[in-house]
């Protein structure tokens, strides 16, 4: 049976990433679906990610997953393909790869089963997070942006939403993405007969118009 867990100093494994002289890749990425049993995803999805020498902090709930990764860059196709094969919720998973990043950030792979994969501070049972709604191209948000009757929700973190962010988003401006929810739900509240966007925290910030 494959060991499962780390077993080497953190130290000696910095100085062994530090050493490597092939870069790395440093990528996000999130998925809301169900899972059964997190505890034996978690295992099988850290022997397929120890193979690749993939680092960085993953974490596992029934929810879905959350994770922020490097992979060496040689093997970074090869970890898509490994985790497009590994379930079928990871079809087409959007990956964010980190632009400025030396790809230094991790050298262990801890990958983590947790009650949930973002600090939400949702607490009814009921609530499905893989119950998502449709994912926009770029024409469908300019046509968006230019329909008096929607509405675009920024639910990054003020530094982020000042980087940059579309004309009309409006801005939620809380600390945390926990403080966020309630206070979207109040400034929405004469909002309801309207179509709504959402930018979720791991989207890019883009300004209007929107690349093709």
């Amino acid at each position: 049976m494959p060991v499962l867990h780390n077993l080497v100093s953190n130290k000696e494994l910095k100085d062994r990433m530090l050493a490597e002289t092939e870069p790395r890749t440093t990528v996000s990425f999130y998925k809301y679906f169900q899972i059964a049993d997190p505890k034996a995803f978690r295992d099988e999805l850290y022997v397929a990610l120890m193979k690749l020498k993939v680092f960085g902090r993953v974490y596992v709930a029934h929810e879905g997953i959350n994770a922020q990764i490097s992979v060496p860059a040689s093997q970074y196709e090869s970890m898509k393909a490994a985790l497009y094969a590994f379930n079928p919720a990871f079809n087409n998973l959007r990956m964010n790869i980190a632009l400025d990043d030396d790809g230094k950030s991790f050298w262990v792979l801890r990958l983590k089963v947790r009650e949930r994969i973002v600090a939400d501070g949702i607490e009814d049972n009921s609530f499905d997070a893989s119950d998502v709604g449709a994912y926009l191209k770029a024409a469908d948000v300019n046509a968006m942006l230019d329909d008096p009757n929607a509405v675009f929700v920024d639910m990054r973190n003020h530094y982020e939403y000042e980087v940059g962010h579309f004309d009309q988003a409006m801005e939620v401006p809380a600390d945390t993405f926990r403080d966020q929810l309630p206070m979207a739900v109040d400034m929405l509240q004469d909002q309801k007969d309207k179509k709504l966007s959402c930018i979720a925290p791991a989207e890019s910030a883009v300004k209007k118009p929107a690349p093709g």
